[in-house]
């Protein structure tokens, strides 16, 4: 069984879904409320599960409600949650989600997920190195993700770097990862580039292998030489919270199969991902997603 260490943040979703988005000084009514499990770490690792990996998750919460309902969510999944830490002087993190004609606007609040640490991961270690992938995010300590970088480096277990938040890193640590899986602007952003318009362009200036997502266009991908291109898969969307992180997971589950046909059922896990309300309410089994596949054929 493959086995994914993910780490990265946990947050309660605060999702309000509408008709539209609110302007600036404008309210409106919304059509419904609801709290659910997040954060991109916790998502990934929800994912990955459900995909059939053995997955453990470094990360924080708080000892507060939103924090105990969050790893009862996530003990619920198998999710091993002995590197994961409760801090009772903070908050849990949390993620003000709306959801508005299949899209969504986010503020992330990171409270616990901010005390995530390199000793925490330094920690991991014996679990990190029997790990067949590991995934970081940027939504915990930026010196937090380079340390996991490090780490999966010096123990050469392939680290996938999902740029989310974006920001500009520096090269040293992008040469770290086995892969980067950005959108257009986060890629942009990463490299410091004034433009998104050219992305592949952008794609072979990185320094490493990229996998880029583009909604339901699917994605690119590019070690070496040209990118290559895999097709979307076509659904009807109802959120697409959580379709990033669903890729991200299944591309790390899959990796051993080779990267066309990671990055190919990582589409077919996206596409189905954007299904259902709730950034982790959408994310497929695999029999979902091999039914998907089996279908496209």
């Amino acid at each position: 069984m493959t086995r994914i260490v993910v780490v990265g943040s946990i947050n309660m979703d605060l999702v309000t879904q509408a008709a539209r988005f609110v302007g600036p000084g404008e309210t409106i009514l919304g059509e419904r409320f609801l709290t659910v499990p997040g954060g991109k770490g916790a998502n990934q690792a929800v994912a990955a599960a459900r995909l059939g990996a053995t997955v453990a998750l470094v990360g924080a919460t708080g000892d507060d409600a939103f924090g105990r309902q969050l790893r009862q969510g996530l003990a619920a999944e198998n999710i091993d949650l002995s590197h994961t830490i409760e801090l009772g002087d903070c908050a849990s993190g949390t993620a003000s989600i709306t959801v508005a004609e299949g899209e969504n606007q986010i503020i992330v609040v990171p409270a616990a997920n901010a005390r995530v640490t390199p000793t925490q991961v330094e920690r991991a270690q014996d679990l990190i190195a029997r790990a067949d992938a590991v995934l970081v995010q940027m939504e915990i300590p930026l010196e937090t993700v380079e340390a996991t970088l490090r780490l999966g480096h010096r123990l050469e277990v392939p680290v996938i770097l999902n740029p989310a938040p974006a920001q500009k890193l520096p090269t040293n640590w992008l040469k770290l990862a086995r892969y980067v899986t950005p959108n257009q602007h986060e890629l942009a952003i990463l490299l410091g580039a004034d433009s998104t318009e050219d992305f592949r362009a952008l794609m072979r200036q990185a320094p490493c292998p990229v996998v880029l997502t583009r909604g339901a266009e699917g994605a690119w991908y590019r070690e070496q030489g040209e990118p290559s291109h895999q097709s979307g898969f076509q659904v009807d969307v109802v959120d697409s919270t959580g379709a990033g992180d669903t890729f991200n997971a299944a591309l790390a589950v899959f990796l051993r199969e080779g990267l066309a046909a990671a990055v190919r059922k990582a589409c077919a896990a996206a596409a189905l991902s954007v299904g259902k309300l709730g950034a982790q309410g959408g994310m497929p089994q695999l029999h979902e997603v091999e039914d998907l596949l089996a279908r496209s054929n």
